[in-house]
């Protein structure tokens, strides 16, 4: 999949501190996750069983606002503060294991939740491939 995101990271006029590869892989892997996590949320809202599912409904919603916010910070360079970053990566982290944990617990029965689940792993590894690196 071609995003816009290293070349944006490339063309920005500054320094940036952190490991360009690493920033991007993270940026695209939580845009992906808050997208699986928003689908994942409106699907299980579609399901018959949907009483049964709140939880996982409200897990994905966090965790899309999460990733979602996280991924706008760290788009921004100028008077980059990396306790803001290394504070909203640590809690997306978090948020990703946790909706992975609940969607992967209706994996075997609802194919979109086995599909956010897989993001939101994704998701917490780049969080924290990430977090490894900031100083």
């Amino acid at each position: 999949m071609t995003t816009t995101t290293m070349p944006m990271l490339e063309t920005y006029p500054a320094e940036i501190t952190l490991d360009r590869v690493k920033l991007a892989g993270a940026i695209d892997a939580l845009i992906a996750c808050a997208e699986a996590c928003t689908a994942c949320a409106d699907a299980c809202l579609s399901e018959s069983s949907v009483a049964e599912l709140t939880k996982c409904v409200r897990t994905n919603m966090d965790c899309a606002d999460i990733c979602a916010a996280t991924a706008r910070v760290l788009s921004r360079h100028t008077g980059y503060d990396a306790n803001i970053s290394r504070a909203l990566l640590e809690a997306c982290a978090m948020a990703c294991k946790s909706c992975g944990d609940e969607c992967g617990a209706h994996a075997n029965m609802h194919e979109h939740c086995r599909i956010c689940a897989e993001a939101c792993r994704a998701c917490e590894t780049a969080c924290r491939d990430l977090l490894a690196v900031i100083g």
